[in-house]
Order: C-alpha cells, then sequence, then structure tokens
C-alpha cells in the first residue's frame, strides 16, 4: 500500500524569511482562504506577499494563513514529474526576483481516517459557529485511509485543508532535488 505524508514548512531553518498576508499591488489584504478550496482562481492583479522578518529565500514556504509558496526550482520538477491536481499562480515576494508562485491545490478527498489519528473533535452546536457544526476543529496526529485516495498524489483532505497531502514518490522526488523548506510527516 502506498505511503503519503503531509508537506509542512520546515519553521526551524536557520535565517529563514517569514513571508506574512497576501495583498494585491495596492498593498490591500486579499482573501487568504480563497487558496484552500480547492478551485481554479483566476486572480485580478498581482498578489504580493511582504517578508519580515527577511532572510534565506526558501523553494516552498507557507506564508500567513498556511499559502502555500514555491518559486520557479519547485514548479519546474513538478512539470517534469507530470504531476496534476494543482495550479501555480504567479505571484510577488517583497525584495526577492523571483519568480514565486501559489502552489494551489485543486483536489479535496474525503480521507481522514478518525479511528487512526491520535485526536479529533467536532464542531458542536454550543461552539456558536452553526455553519461549522458536524466539521472538524480539530486533528491531531491525522491519519488518512489510503484507499480513498485514488490516483492523487497531491491534495488537501476534506475539513481539514489547512493540509497538504503527497504521494511516497512526490516526497522522495522533492529530497532528492533538495528542495529547501520542507519537513515530511507521514499520516
Amino acid at each position: 500500500m502506498s505511503k503519503y505524508y503531509e508537506l509542512r514548512d520546515d519553521r526551524h531553518h536557520p535565517g529563514r524569511w517569514h513571508l506574512r498576508s497576501p495583498v494585491d499591488e495596492h498593498g490591500q489584504k486579499i482573501n487568504p482562504w480563497q487558496f484552500d478550496e480547492g478551485r481554479r482562481l483566476e486572480p485580478k492583479g498581482t498578489i504580493r506577499f511582504p517578508v519580515r522578518p527577511d532572510g534565506v529565500e526558501l523553494d516552498f514556504c507557507w506564508a500567513a494563513f498556511s499559502i502555500l509558496v514555491v518559486n520557479e526550482r519547485f514548479v519546474r520538477l513538478f512539470e517534469r514529474l507530470g504531476v496534476q491536481g494543482v495550479q501555480f499562480i504567479p505571484a510577488q515576494v517583497e525584495g526577492h526576483a523571483g519568480p514565486h508562485f501559489i502552489l494551489n491545490p485543486l483536489r479535496i478527498i474525503r480521507c481522514i481516517d478518525d479511528a487512526r489519528c491520535e485526536e479529533v473533535q467536532y464542531f458542536k452546536p454550543e461552539d456558536d459557529q452553526p455553519d461549522k457544526v458536524g466539521e472538524y476543529r480539530l486533528v491531531r496526529g491525522m491519519r488518512i485511509d489510503p484507499t480513498e485516495v485514488g490516483d492523487a498524489r497531491i491534495f488537501r483532505p476534506w475539513g481539514w485543508t489547512g493540509a497538504l497531502i503527497l504521494s511516497e514518490d512526490l516526497k522522495q522526488a522533492l529530497e532528492r532535488e533538495g528542495i529547501t523548506g520542507t519537513r515530511f510527516v507521514e499520516v
């Protein structure tokens, strides 16, 4: 059976940069949640990321709100591997030449295996968020059911879309290529 991994940002990379909330070309904040909905986007204008503190540029990182930001090296690797189900949205990073892109995964799969997770909690009526009742409030030590994944190599799990899941072959390719900023946790 295939293995899958959550791709996380290596927050402990020495001297790394930290990308903030995305803004448009006029400096106005844009909706950060649109990038985890699993749909193709057609942004109007240029998306920019302020950097504070500045530091070592990474091939892969999370900006504020877990927005996935990658560089051209990352994109070229995915192109060579024929990875489907993603959109790379051009973006600018303050003070860095680029090019940079938002990695927008286009697949959301219902695959979290609640029984095997370390802990799951759901929103309840008493949480005063009626639109979220029955949805995940917490997923710790996530485990997925690989039989639900099909042929997907990269996706977000339904109900916990801040996570990005990769197939083992993509994990190994990122490691072989020496892509910086990555950390992998088996799910």
